[in-house]
């Protein structure tokens, strides 16, 4: 947890109450062709078993992160499940058996389950946990107790002292002294507790609160020591805890990689990004966890957030395309509270409703997981920037993709190392013809990508993956500005389409903001009309001028809609 959002969340607190073979163990660094994982923030474990079959395993992930599972402080807010009381799994999420039964969906889906594991600390106040323990800070009947935890009773204030850092309270949270052998057994008791009901790995929170060799000592007791690790160690100029201090453990969540992101593309140019990775003094690629963002990072802003429109997306795009590291893509909620816990408790009825993002399932960026995955082992090559915010490269001859971060459009002709032939741009679901010389030539919008690979061949069929799924229909794509509070929907003359009744129009997504976005199912060979609306955060509707809109879904594959809100 990052420290400056918990400790604001803390001071409430204080004041207010004191396809992977399914079975395989995962190793060290993630094995095989799939190495990208979704972090479903606080969805609950019956909604990440639905999505591992419905949108995971068929987009490729190799992994899903869930949010920690054991009991913990009671409370609306997010960070709540950071606290915890005891190690049954009785959060709000889910039960142990909603928790099985997810494991299991999820790797007959082909996807491995890493838990966010909570073990540096327990929680602050008193009261009874989400699974009934009773508690009070220093007491956890039948776990711990006060002669468990670190002699230090003060929260950390020096980054400088190692001392201060790895044995006084984050935020006031009572430290467990992980040095101690009793709290080293009852923590990988926990762990292989998960690992029995077939959890394949583990995200360790606040690891740099912990010396490395005790996390070391831990993960020798679990019953597969090999069990995948990635180490949330933050990165701090001058601190005296260095992320690579853990690299003997497992994988080490690089954050210099999305805090530099952040800058690049909000500030820079795209064409620094052509040595991105250990040159830049990062930790070597093969141990290193990479993200753009995750639940800490978008609400303290030292990294992009959904908020920030096409750079959030751009910044994916890059990040599954370029081969460093072992990408993390959050999806998590909309929020303007920074501690506000998840809708409906965690349940996800559907995607982009109730305020769930479901960043892991936008086009843009679930179509790049199968191009990482086809390029997997590949070197960059045929790199091209035009010494501005336009870059283009391959990835030896299974891959390329271009960026363009211009204000305006770019037309050029491409040099890629593919095989000649017909190629689905997997972020506009479009064909493209790659000459015999490896040429193509291609006009990029603002703010867009082109990506080909050769596991998308044909944009009509099953080798070119849509978001959310669909084997015909419609891809609307509107420019439309708006002020806060406001977002565009679709309607039209189909029940799909709302049969012209405002409030049941589609809303669409803001992922690549001015452009809205959204793909929907129609019967081929449909011939429809639709038009945009905006609505304010009171429900007021503003229909776009003009006549109705026409279009005609193919008898495979979706018409692709780029239009312009009307005033």
């Amino acid at each position: 947890m990052a420290r400056k959002t918990v400790a604001a969340a803390l001071a409430l607190v204080a004041g207010a109450a004191a396809a992977v073979t399914v079975n395989a163990p995962a190793q060290a660094t993630p094995p095989g062709t799939k190495d990208v994982t979704a972090v479903m923030f606080e969805w609950n474990f019956a909604s990440v078993a639905r999505e591992c079959a419905d949108r995971l395993g068929p987009a490729g992930y190799g992994y899903v992160q869930v949010s920690p599972p054991q009991e913990h402080l009671q409370g609306g807010q997010w960070w709540t499940s950071y606290q915890p009381v005891s190690y049954k799994i009785a959060g709000r999420l889910g039960d142990r058996a909603a928790f099985q039964n997810m494991v299991n969906a999820c790797h007959a889906a082909g996807v491995k389950v890493i838990a966010d594991s909570v073990i540096n600390h327990m929680a602050n106040g008193s009261g009874t946990g989400t699974g009934g323990t009773p508690f009070s800070k220093y007491d956890y009947p039948g776990l711990y107790s006060g002669s468990d935890m670190d002699d230090c009773r003060s929260s950390i204030s020096n980054y400088q002292d190692r001392a201060n850092v790895q044995n006084c309270e984050l935020v006031q949270l009572p430290d467990l002294d992980t040095g101690e052998d009793y709290v080293r057994g009852r923590i990988a008791g926990y762990l292989n507790d998960l690992l029995s009901l077939g959890v394949d790995g583990f995200r360790i929170d606040a690891a740099k609160h912990m010396p490395a060799a005790d996390l070391a000592n831990i993960k020798s007791r679990l019953t597969n020591p090999n069990a995948f690790w990635k180490l949330e160690a933050i990165h701090g100029a001058g601190e005296a805890v260095s992320p690579s201090e853990y690299l003997g453990s497992g994988d080490v969540q690089e954050f210099r990689y999305a805090r530099d992101l952040k800058r690049v593309l909000q500030n820079e140019k795209l064409a620094y990004l052509k040595n991105f990775g250990e040159a830049w003094g990062y930790m070597p690629s093969g141990q290193s966890g990479v993200f753009v963002d995750n639940h800490d990072t978008e609400r303290g802003g030292d990294t992009l957030s959904y908020k920030d429109g096409a750079n959030y997306t751009l910044a994916s795009v890059f990040m599954l395309a370029w081969p460093y590291g072992s990408p993390d893509v959050h999806s998590g909620y909309e929020w303007t509270d920074k501690d506000a816990g998840p809708p409906n408790g965690g349940q996800v009825n559907a995607c982009y409703s109730d305020g769930w993002k479901c960043q892991h399932a936008w086009r843009e960026i679930s179509s790049m997981v199968a191009f990482r995955n086809t390029a997997r082992g590949e070197a960059v090559s045929n790199w091209w920037d035009n010494g501005g915010n336009a870059i283009a490269f391959g990835r030896g001859s299974k891959a390329y993709v271009a960026i363009n971060h211009e204000s305006s459009a770019l037309t050029r002709t491409f040099q890629t190392s593919l095989p000649a032939g017909t190629y689905c741009d997997v972020q506009s679901n479009s064909p493209v013809t790659v000459a015999a010389n490896g040429q193509f030539t291609a006009t990029l919008a603002a703010n867009t990508a082109l990506a080909l690979h050769t596991g998308a061949t044909n944009c009509g069929g099953t080798t070119a993956p849509t978001t959310p799924p669909a084997t015909a229909g419609a891809s609307f794509n509107v420019t439309a500005t708006t002020v806060t509070g406001q977002n565009i929907y679709v309607v039209g003359n189909r029940a799909e389409l709302g049969n012209w009744a405002p409030a049941a129009a589609l809303k669409l997504d803001p992922a690549a903001y001015p452009v809205w976005k959204l793909a929907v199912n129609l019967p081929a060979g449909t011939a429809f009309e639709y038009k945009y609306v905006r609505k304010d955060a009171a429900g007021n509707v503003t229909w776009e001028s003009g006549a109705n809109r026409t279009a005609t879904v193919p008898a495979s594959g979706q018409v692709t809609l780029n239009d312009t809100f009307r005033s």
